[in-house]
């Protein structure tokens, strides 16, 4: 089954509006693969959200970085679903490593964040990913199997779910998967959900790698039969965004 290439730009905690708009700027004046071959998310801040969604060019779309699990109420610092629906914001990405590590997010918090936005009609990109000592451990597939089993036991539409598969170690420290480490994870995540989920599921979900993705080693990462796109932090901000959005191309030439 052919698989629509995604490509995420995670903003995370950068920026001032100035900045924000020549991204934008670059964006919407770079030559893109066409949305017939791409599709193209960013996230900028909660802040820049709606001048974001204002400036950018239709054929892309923005995400929030994250939502909190429940209906609004008495959650100071916290944005609700319902809040990025009322802006027309389609995408939210859930469950980032850095908010699990770093904000202690567990496996069945994030499973309620990605059924809840869900049930509100919000698209998203959800995450999974192992530590470097969870790697050299060889406990890489048990951890992002269980991060994926807590949604999974949650949902039961994967229509509007792209899986990204970033490895904490890889994930803004230069250290990229190699294209068969990437390969490897990405095809035994396919496995589970063929075996826990559905085939129809295996086959369709959009399964994604991030990690220190950049223009000079996008293509060989995309040119692996089940790395569907890309979820990019730094080098989003920056000119070569483009280039990695154009490595679409190496997969509809395939």
């Amino acid at each position: 089954m052919a698989r629509k290439f995604f490509v995420g730009g995670n903003w995370k905690c950068n920026g001032t509006s100035e900045e924000v708009k020549k991204i934008v700027s670059t964006l919407n004046g770079g030559q893109v693969a066409s949305a017939d071959v791409v599709d193209v998310v960013v996230s900028p801040p909660f802040v820049f959200l709606p001048l974001v969604k204002s400036l950018l060019h239709s054929d892309f779309h923005v995400a929030a970085q994250n939502c909190w699990v429940k209906k609004g109420g008495a959650y100071t610092g916290e944005i609700s679903a319902e809040m990025l629906l009322n802006l027309n914001i389609p995408w939210v990405i859930l469950g980032h490593s850095e908010r699990r590590l770093l904000l202690g997010e567990s496996n069945e918090f994030v499973g309620d964040k990605v059924a809840y936005a869900l049930s509100k009609g919000l698209k998203v990109i959800a995450c999974v990913g192992e530590t470097l000592e969870q790697r050299e451990s060889g406990a890489t597939v048990e951890v992002v199997a269980a991060q994926t089993k807590a949604i999974a036991e949650r949902i039961s539409d994967w229509t509007n779910v792209v899986l990204a598969y970033e490895p904490v170690w890889a994930i803004g420290t230069g250290k990229v998967a190699t294209p068969a480490q990437a390969q490897e994870v990405h095809c035994e995540l396919r496995k589970w959900l063929q075996i826990n989920v559905s085939v129809e599921v295996a086959e369709s979900i959009r399964i994604i790698y991030g990690g220190s993705v950049n223009g000079a080693n996008c293509k060989e990462l995309a040119a692996q039969p089940d790395v569907d796109g890309f979820l990019v932090g730094g080098a989003s901000l920056k000119p070569e965004f483009v280039d990695i959005i154009n490595s679409a191309t190496v997969k509809s030439c395939a």
